[in-house]
């Protein structure tokens, strides 16, 4: 088999990891797959036993994304560099992929060029293809015009195929990135990355919790370095919510990341509230949605696609910090649609959002049809790019095998 190497990176949440072991789950048909993993290890997070993953010694950032640090506080970030980068030669070297794939690089994570760089021209010096794996959205710049340059020619010196991972119907890339026309490797929409339901291993409290009757409403705010404004909103309004909704039950996910004093904060703010049950993290968010009422969460990548396949009721609150602009884009539109309300700062007090989510309970959210086989195409497109087939052999067209791949959008 042809091997490919995945390079991620995630910083701050873990939409990154999710997405990239999804798809690397995808590629292990027709792949030796090698994950490297550059950021903090999730407890309770399942690879799939055909990946070989390799954890480097794990960076993040800060919550204002000013700076890195290593997640081991004896170890020294240029020691961790160092190491890093001789590691990942190493397993070039060793591991010999056909294709080294890297998430988000260069339209993100351009401060772990210290490693990539080297990383990616020795893989090119072996004849190793390069992809860049790209989310939907990107994050966009105060000086965007120099930013975009800087893409433009890094991914024109260096990748031989870009993969967006998204739905060119309901998010361009040209919305956050107006210079697609200037890259000169092959450039393909893939769908959306999504989770198989059932691909995560139940725990015991996730089965007694699922086997219930009442209903549901989950809340959950990803791997939970931000969002705690949502939580203590869904807290607060929780007494009032169980004088109105008696039978359901509230599911808070406070997520892998958070800090331990304050989920134990979380937890005592609860106590008396016999309606909201605590949680640190599930592997099987997915589960908990297809079975609720109602989903309440921050509009990241992954929980939105969890919201598409299941079709759950959603309530969503968009990050905004380091103005950052993707998660605002990504809920504004499906707003727009009118398959999820949008939270705002405002909709937080008490009253106000208990009220908020006694109505929403109420609403019929549009049924939308979206390009979610993501997974499927992007391994459709890099065993084309191992065969050197160019877009007439692959498929006719790249915008005929869109359309045998993609549904157009519907709006009902």
């Amino acid at each position: 088999m042809k091997k490919v190497l995945f390079y991620c990176q995630h910083i701050l949440g873990m939409g990154h990891l999710i997405r990239s072991m999804e798809i690397a789950r995808g590629l292990t048909d027709n792949f030796e797959v090698c994950f490297i993993n550059g950021g903090q290890v999730v407890d309770g997070f399942q690879a799939p036993p055909s990946v070989q993953v390799v954890n480097l010694p794990a960076i993040k950032s800060d919550a204002q994304f000013r700076e890195l640090q290593p997640v081991d506080p004896a170890l020294s970030l240029d020691y961790v560099q160092t190491f890093r980068q001789e590691k990942l030669l190493r397993i070039l070297r060793d591991f010999q992929p056909d294709v080294l794939m890297v998430e988000l690089f260069p339209f993100g994570r351009r401060r772990f060029s210290f490693e990539l760089i080297p990383l990616i021209e020795a893989a090119k010096a072996q004849g190793t293809k390069i992809v860049s794996s790209l989310r939907d959205i990107v994050v966009t710049k105060k000086n965007q015009a120099r930013h975009e340059a800087k893409i433009v020619r890094l991914m024109n010196q260096y990748f031989d195929q870009l993969l967006i991972h998204g739905d060119p119907i309901l998010h361009p890339l040209e919305e956050s990135f107006s210079r697609v026309a200037d890259l000169t490797c092959d450039v393909h929409y893939t769908g959306y990355i999504t989770q198989q339901p059932g691909s995560s291993r139940s725990t015991i409290v996730d089965q007694m919790v699922l086997a219930k009757a009442d209903p549901m409403i989950v809340v959950s705010i990803g791997g939970g370095r931000f969002g705690y404004e949502l939580l203590d909103a869904v807290i607060q309004s929780a007494p009032i919510l169980e004088k109105k909704l008696p039978r359901h039950r509230i599911h808070v996910f406070g997520g892998p990341f958070m800090p331990n004093d304050k989920f134990w904060d979380l937890r005592v703010a609860a106590q008396d509230s016999r309606n909201v049950h605590i949680h640190r993290y599930t592997p099987n968010l997915m589960a908990y949605m297809e079975k609720a009422q109602l989903s309440i969460s921050m509009s990241g990548y992954n929980t939105t696609m969890n919201i598409l396949t299941t079709g759950v009721n959603a309530m969503m609150l968009p990050f905004t910090g380091n103005d950052d602009k993707e998660q605002t884009m990504r809920v504004d539109r499906l707003a727009q649609l009118g398959k999820v309300r949008r939270l705002y700062a405002e909709d937080l007090v008490p009253s106000r959002f208990a009220a908020a989510v006694i109505e929403h309970l109420r609403y019929e959210p549009a049924q939308i049809e979206v390009n979610l086989s993501g997974v499927e195409s992007t391994a459709h497109w890099i065993k084309a790019l191992t065969e050197d087939k160019c877009f007439a052999e692959a498929s006719d067209s790249p915008e005929q095998f869109l359309e045998s791949s993609m549904p157009q959008m519907r709006v009902a």
